[in-house]
């Protein structure tokens, strides 16, 4: 099984190299060869979330001893594909402000400026909502421990006074 998951690592890897080379070419090209290049990234892209599922069934398959490694490589390789995903809307986000600036005939700095200022928040903000649902998760968790633990005494409590009312 870590033979299928290790020739999807590769597929990946040879996949995320061309999607990075062309994810780079999309702002150098004209209009028409931009359309298609962006037309062929959505298409890589799309192919690269399903090895990462194929990969993820894979680990699924593996004993859970060895899991955990390729636990955090699917982790790495998911943050990898999102980085691809954000260069990739960043490009597109300049490809459609250079058609509008060719339709609309100004420069667009601003607009630019806006739109980047605007993605890093947006960022931020999916980042905060992550940490505020990790640290929920991890308060969820605890008052259940918690429980278990006052239920545990509880019970132990009662064992302790029917002894002491047997001596």
């Amino acid at each position: 099984m870590s033979s299928d998951f290790e020739s999807y690592e590769q597929d990946f890897a040879v996949l995320t190299a061309e999607i990075t080379g062309r994810i780079g070419k999309v702002p150098k090209l004209v209009v028409d060869d931009k359309k298609q290049m962006v037309a062929n990234v959505e298409k890589q892209l799309e192919e690269a979330r399903e090895l990462l599922e194929q990969m993820e069934l894979e680990v699924r398959e593996i004993p859970p001893q060895s899991r955990g490694m390729y636990s955090s490589r699917m982790r790495s390789y998911k943050q990898e594909m999102g980085k691809l995903e954000a260069d990739f809307k960043r490009s597109r986000i300049a490809y459609s402000d250079e058609v509008r600036n060719e339709l609309l005939g100004d420069d667009g700095n601003s607009s630019e400026n806006q739109r980047a200022h605007l993605l890093d928040n947006t960022e931020r903000l999916e980042r905060s909502s992550r940490r505020l649902e990790a640290g929920y998760q991890i308060a969820v968790e605890t008052e259940q421990i918690g429980q278990e633990m006052l239920e545990n005494l509880s019970h132990d409590r009662e064992k302790i006074q029917r002894a002491r009312e047997r001596v």
